[in-house]
């Protein structure tokens, strides 16, 4: 596996790459920066963790940040 593309409510906001058996989720909008460097097993981990800190922030990603 490469790098892939991370989205959310249609909007890239990160990428994840392998990394010693995971996968580090590398942040390209300031709104998952929480979770820049963190490492998961699945992208679909990857999509819940960001589901659940944009619940906790109120949910809305913009296309410009």
């Amino acid at each position: 596996m490469t790098r892939q593309v991370i989205e959310y409510a249609g909007v890239p906001v990160g990428i994840v790459i392998p990394d010693n058996g995971s996968l580090k989720f590398i942040a390209v909008k300031f709104h998952v920066h929480d979770l820049d460097g963190q490492r998961f097993a699945s992208p679909s981990d990857v999509l819940r963790a960001i589901h659940k800190l944009m619940s906790a922030a109120g949910g809305r990603v913009s296309r410009a940040a």
